[in-house]
């Protein structure tokens, strides 16, 4: 059996090249990180399918015990497992797995975000939920996911009535897709779900998008218990999204409490700590751009509008990191002197903006930084999902704690039965005895 480096079999079958051409690279990767385990069986027919459309050479049989030489590779001693979807980069995974949990099932329908989280987790995901079959997946203990936040969201919103498009649950592409959460978590039935929305999704429709969600998972069976957190307690950067939190009634008892990390009173990095030292010069703005970028503000400035580039306190927080940063970097600036035009951050700031792991890999991924923009404006701020996870984790690991106790509990109520039962056996023979000697 030949011991080898995930990083070469991957490039060496390469898998970055059929990824986005169907779920193959999925099946056969998520054999490698669950092998041998029972649990592996799900994937194995398809991930034989897949590598036999193209290996004939026994150097990659299936059951390559492979060394993960990835920046997070699964952990050893799982305590816990969970799946992940709408998965982005993984910034839920990471919180997770240093929680020794172990990603037995991960899904993201955008190719390039497949291409980044199999760079740094040695899996590529699953994609287009939609056409998963929940009894495909398998039962695991928490789920997670930031499903799209799209049809929630101001600008979403703003954008679909201006198209007279519908939104919400009547969206008819992303407005379902909680739907699909609900009947994997029907399903499965995990122990406890992390989701994670736009702060937008408590209000819209004047609050009826957020009723139905949460009368949903009610209707499921899961307490249901939701927060909405700013980011600028963890991070240098204001950033306020929906959790929800939910626990399986089958499992816990109706008073269940639980309560989100508190972190208010933490004294964060300010901005400029994530700031590389000698940025590439391409990043600072053309001389047109910032022209052009002060004219806009000053125009909505003139109708009282707040609309504008955001110059960033360097001693403070920043305003939100947005998908579309790429576009021209005016919502968070960096001020580089009178004299120089100010300059958009660089991905591996914007990277250390959301609380990713500096080990966290960006470069000579095949990815480009528009792309990496995007996938940093779409992600979870890791520090937040981290401190809810640990949370989430204690009340799974104290209903373990009681019912193990519970357990010990009940065999010694039935010890002390059967021993009292034996005794009181042992003194009516006695008793016999002593009155057949009479």
């Amino acid at each position: 059996m030949i011991h080898s480096k995930y990083t070469y079999i991957s490039q060496a079958l390469g898998l970055n090249k059929n990824i986005g051409t169907g779920n193959g690279p999925a099946y056969l990767t998520h054999y490698w990180q669950t092998w041998p385990e029972p649990i592996s069986k799900l994937f194995l027919s398809e991930a034989e399918r897949f590598l036999g459309s193209f290996v004939n050479s026994q150097e990659f049989t299936l059951n390559l015990p492979l060394e993960f030489d990835v920046p997070f590779p699964p952990p050893p001693n799982p305590k816990f497992s969970f799946i992940d979807l709408f998965a982005g980069i993984g910034g839920f995974r990471i919180a997770f797995q240093e929680l020794s949990g172990k990603c037995i099932f991960s899904s993201e329908w955008d190719r390039n975000s497949q291409i980044t989280y199999a760079a740094n987790f040695g899996e590529i995901p699953f994609g287009d939920i939609t056409k998963i079959e929940e009894n495909n997946i398998p039962d695991h203990d928490i789920l997670i996911a930031g499903f799209p936040c799209q049809p929630f969201s101001i600008a979403g919103v703003s954008k679909k009535n201006s198209l007279g498009r519908n939104h919400g649950f009547l969206d008819e592409t992303q407005g379902t897709l909680f739907f699909d959460l609900a009947r994997i978590i029907n399903a499965k039935r995990p122990k406890a779900f992390l989701l994670e929305n736009v702060k937008n999704l408590k209000s819209h429709d004047r609050g009826r998008t957020f009723q139905i969600i949460e009368k949903t998972l009610k209707k499921l069976g899961y307490y249901v218990f939701d927060q909405i957190i700013d980011a600028r307690h963890y991070v240098p950067q204001h950033r306020e999204r929906i959790y929800i939190v939910g626990f399986n009634s089958d499992y816990f008892h109706e008073n269940l409490k639980f309560e989100f990390p508190d972190n208010s009173n933490a004294n964060p990095l300010v901005f400029n700590e994530i700031l590389e030292s000698n940025p590439n010069k391409k990043y600072t703005l053309s001389d047109h751009l910032w022209t052009y970028l002060q004219n806009y503000s000053l125009k909505h400035k003139e109708k009282g509008n707040g609309f504008g580039f955001g110059l960033t306190n360097l001693n403070g927080v920043s305003r939100t990191l947005s998908a579309r940063y790429y576009k021209d970097g005016s919502e968070i600036l960096i001020p580089q002197g009178i004299a120089i035009n100010p300059r958009r951050l660089t991905p591996e700031e914007c990277k250390r903006l959301m609380g990713y792991p500096e080990c966290f890999v960006i470069k000579n991924i095949g990815v480009s930084e528009t792309q990496l923009y995007r996938q940093f404006g779409n992600s979870v701020v890791v520090p937040v999902v981290r401190a809810i996870a640990s949370k989430i984790v204690m009340v799974i690991k104290g209903k373990e704690i009681q019912k193990s106790e519970n357990t010990r509990i009940n065999r010694s109520k039935e010890l002390t039965k059967f021993w009292k039962k034996e005794v009181n056996k042992e003194t009516h023979i006695l008793d016999r005895k002593q009155v057949d000697l009479k």
